[in-house]
This record gives C-alpha cells, sequence and structure tokens, in this order.
C-alpha cells in the first residue's frame, strides 16, 4: 500500500482532543465529549482479468458534543487546524443553545467509564502494494473462473486493505483510543447461460491478513456456489421447517439486537417491550456478548459513551437476561448503561454441534435459505417477510435449488421456534452465529 501508515500519532490525537475540551471549557460548555479518528486505505477489483478499479482513501475527522446543562450541541470536522477546531465547538455550542433541555442528556457517571485498555491485538497492517494486490485479487478470479465451464461470467474480485485509530476523551477526566485493521477478499462470478444464468459470491474478512481465507478457496466457493443454484425452481406454498443458512443467521440474529436495544424498548417500537428475564428464544439458545476477544471484529473495552464493556450472558436457554443500553438510552429506561452505545461487541450464539448436513437431516423435509432481499421487518409487530433463494430439502438431502419465493412468520414465534443452531460458524463478523433451524415459516411460491 502506498499509504505508509498514520499521519497522526497516537499523542497527537490526544493532544487535538485535548484541545477541543479545553476549548469548550473556555467557552462555557458544562461538558464535553470528543472523538478524533484518522484511517486510511487501498481497495482494488478485477474483472475478467483486467484491472476494474484502483481506489485509496485516508480520512480523518472530528466530533465534537458539548453540554450546557442538559442542552446538547454536536458538531464536527475534517480540519485539525487550532482555529477549525474553535470553530467547531462554537458551532456545537450554538446548536445547544436552541436545543430544548432534555433531563437525560450528559455524560456517563464517572465511576462507569472504561480505566483498563488490555491489547485486544486488533491491530495488524497488510503492506501489500497495488501490484500484489491485484496479483491476490486475479488468483481468487481465476480460481472461480476455472472451478466449472459452468462458470461464464465473472462481477470481479476484489482485495481491501483498511487501517484506523481513534481517540475519545471527555470533561470528566476518560481518555482511550486504539488502532485497528480489517482486510478482505471477496469473489462474486456468474454460472449458465442466458436466461438460466445465476451469481453468487463470497468473502472473508479479518483483523489479521494472514487468517484470512486463501483466495483460491473464495473464488472457488463463490463458482460452486453459484453452479449450484443453477436449474432453480419455484414451489408451491407450504408451511414448513426452515434452516438459515451460516452467512444469513447473522441478520436473524441483528434483529433481535434492534427489538432489545435502547432506542427501540423507549421509544416503545419493539415487539420484545418488557422482555427481560421472560422466554424469547428456545432453550436450546444461548447468547453471549464478549467484547474481549483478541483479534475480533466486535472488540473493545469501552463503549460508544466511554462507559467500561463486560463480559455477559444476554440470552441463558432462552431466557432473556439484559438489554443493549447506552448511557442515553439507559436514563430513558430509568436503568443503567450496559456498555452497548454504539451496538453488541462480538455475540456469540451456541445452540449445538450438529454441523449443516446434520441440520438438514434434523429437518427432514423443508427449506435451506441461501439468499434473502428485501428489509420486511417490523419491529414493533415482529412480522417478517424476506424475498429469498435456496434449496428444497427431502429426506435430510438437498433436491433442488429453489427461487422467486418469500419466507414470512413473526420473529417471536421464529425465536422460540429455533430447534436447533449449527456449528458452522463464521468468523468474519461480529456476530457469530451457525446456520440456524425454525420449526415452520410460511415459504409463498406459486
Amino acid at each position: 500500500m502506498s499509504a505508509q501508515g498514520f499521519s497522526y500519532s497516537r499523542d497527537q490525537l490526544c493532544e487535538i482532543a485535548e484541545d477541543v475540551l479545553r476549548f469548550a471549557r473556555a467557552q462555557g460548555a458544562s461538558a464535553c465529549e470528543t472523538d478524533v479518528s484518522e484511517g486510511f486505505g487501498q481497495t482494488v477489483s478485477v474483472r475478467k482479468g483486467e484491472v476494474d478499479t484502483i481506489e485509496y482513501n485516508r480520512d480523518k475527522g472530528i466530533g465534537v458534543t458539548v453540554y450546557l446543562g442538559q442542552q446538547r450541541g454536536y458538531a464536527s470536522t475534517s480540519d485539525f487546524s487550532a482555529t477549525a477546531l474553535k470553530a467547531t465547538v462554537d458551532a456545537a455550542l450554538a446548536i445547544a443553545r436552541f436545543t430544548a433541555p432534555d433531563p437525560c442528556a450528559g455524560l456517563a457517571e464517572k465511576e462507569e467509564f472504561a480505566t483498563e485498555f488490555p491489547n485486544l491485538d486488533l491491530h495488524h497492517p497488510w503492506p501489500l502494494s497495488v501490484e500484489e494486490s491485484l496479483t491476490l485479487a486475479t488468483r481468487c478470479e481465476e480460481a472461480a473462473l476455472a472451478t466449472s465451464p459452468l462458470i461464464t461470467n465473472s462481477e470481479g474480485a476484489s482485495v481491501s486493505q483498511q487501517e484506523s485509530h481513534f481517540i475519545s476523551a471527555n470533561s470528566l477526566g476518560f481518555l482511550g483510543g486504539f488502532p485497528s485493521s480489517r482486510h478482505a477478499i471477496s469473489c462474486s462470478v456468474i454460472a449458465g447461460e442466458e436466461d438460466g444464468m445465476q451469481r453468487d459470491d463470497w468473502y472473508d474478512s479479518r483483523r489479521d491478513a494472514a487468517e484470512l481465507m486463501a483466495a483460491e478457496a473464495i473464488g472457488e466457493t463463490a463458482a460452486r456456489r453459484a453452479i449450484a443454484r443453477l436449474d432453480g425452481r419455484k414451489i408451491k406454498t407450504c408451511e414448513v421447517p426452515v434452516v438459515i443458512e451460516a452467512p444469513l443467521a447473522g441478520g436473524l440474529i441483528g434483529s433481535f439486537i434492534q427489538a432489545v436495544s435502547g432506542g427501540a424498548l423507549y421509544r416503545k417500537s419493539s415487539f420484545l417491550l418488557d422482555s427481560l428475564g421472560t422466554q424469547v428464544f428456545s432453550p436450546v439458545v444461548t447468547i453471549a456478548e464478549r467484547p474481549f476477544i483478541a483479534k475480533a471484529m466486535g472488540s473493545t473495552p469501552f463503549d460508544d459513551d466511554g462507559v467500561a464493556t463486560r463480559d455477559r450472558d444476554v440470552v441463558i436457554e432462552g431466557v432473556l437476561q439484559g438489554y443493549f443500553l447506552g448511557t442515553y438510552s439507559a436514563r430513558k429506561l430509568g436503568m443503567q448503561s450496559t456498555g452497548n452505545a454504539g451496538g453488541a461487541h462480538n455475540l456469540l450464539v451456541t445452540g449445538g454441534d450438529q454441523d449443516l448436513a446434520a441440520l438438514l437431516k434434523q429437518m427432514g423435509r423443508g427449506l435451506l435459505v441461501t439468499e434473502m432481499l428485501g428489509h420486511g421487518v417490523n419491529y414493533v409487530t415482529g412480522d417478517y417477510s424476506r424475498g429469498a433463494a435456496g434449496f428444497w430439502v427431502e429426506n435430510g438431502e438437498i433436491q433442488y435449488p429453489v427461487e422467486e419465493i418469500t419466507i414470512a412468520g413473526n420473529l417471536r414465534q421464529m425465536f422460540l421456534g429455533i430447534q436447533a443452531i449449527g456449528n458452522d460458524i463464521l468468523a468474519r463478523g461480529a456476530r457469530r452465529c451457525g446456520s440456524i433451524l425454525i420449526d415452520r415459516m410460511t415459504v409463498a411460491g406459486e
């Protein structure tokens, strides 16, 4: 990569943050918090053996939140000069003066801030040159195209390298931050000809590029998935068990996170209102939050408010043990922050030791879902409806691909109807969950 490291050191980011806090105090702010960040990266892509894109990015920014009592104002800038910092503070204060007081506004309590900052091993530079990145992407695409003559076209392969670091600080004395990286290889190909074409893709993303799936394996996986979808059929509308494949399972868990997060709860826009201590999943489901896993995508010692994160079990044998709350939403609900301002941190979903083949055997007859389309989720009622594609299963074996269908149900019943969770867990994201077997959903077809 031509970008040689960060332009600013950690100490320089700390100095900028301290300058912001000092300017805010001088201008009369009763409290202030700021985030100073910098990132850079390179992404290349090839298509049909030719260079498609070469992109560089180098970004920096400062966000400033000020309080005048219970009035809050926010402003941001990408200019790190002292003049710009002062102007940004002034802009935030001007906004605060015209904002209605909010009794829940303000910094977290001082005793809630993180005081320990373990090294979570999140920063791993991957100094590939453009030429090396293009070679890697080419190898990925060539492996896909060589998998079978049925692979007739390519949407390309890409290699991405990204690094960033940040400092968060506030007027109560909190200061923390760390560098991190995120690297990825992806490939998307097309199988078949004319009206019989199908596309599919595969990717891997890690903090440490040494742990990425081999480029050739990513291409081959994308190709095999595309080929498997050829000659897809429509099916008649039915109610059957459904297995949601592991790459999609994290999205279903994301719907759960949304429903038990502070914003949805205090706005009363969740089908899981007042569900603490109740059975929200079937007893086979346990969900743990583990913010301190080395190299993991969701690891952090503190949340966006500076509040310390902690290991906890969110769901135990289907029973909800805790919500996802930041400082503001916790105050709105009369509760304590769970260290989740900004979202969840490494959710590990456990439910069994069966692989995907064993889940299909357990299902017997039904649908394996490998692609979803659209965003048909009503979080107030829990109603769920998504366009889908996948494979029809009989006697525990895949029979043929299925397309142009919709799967529908209600998330409350779907969660309670989970019969098993597979061990085919992908480590490329912050939600680690294997394939999910649900006892019954409506599959709308012909």
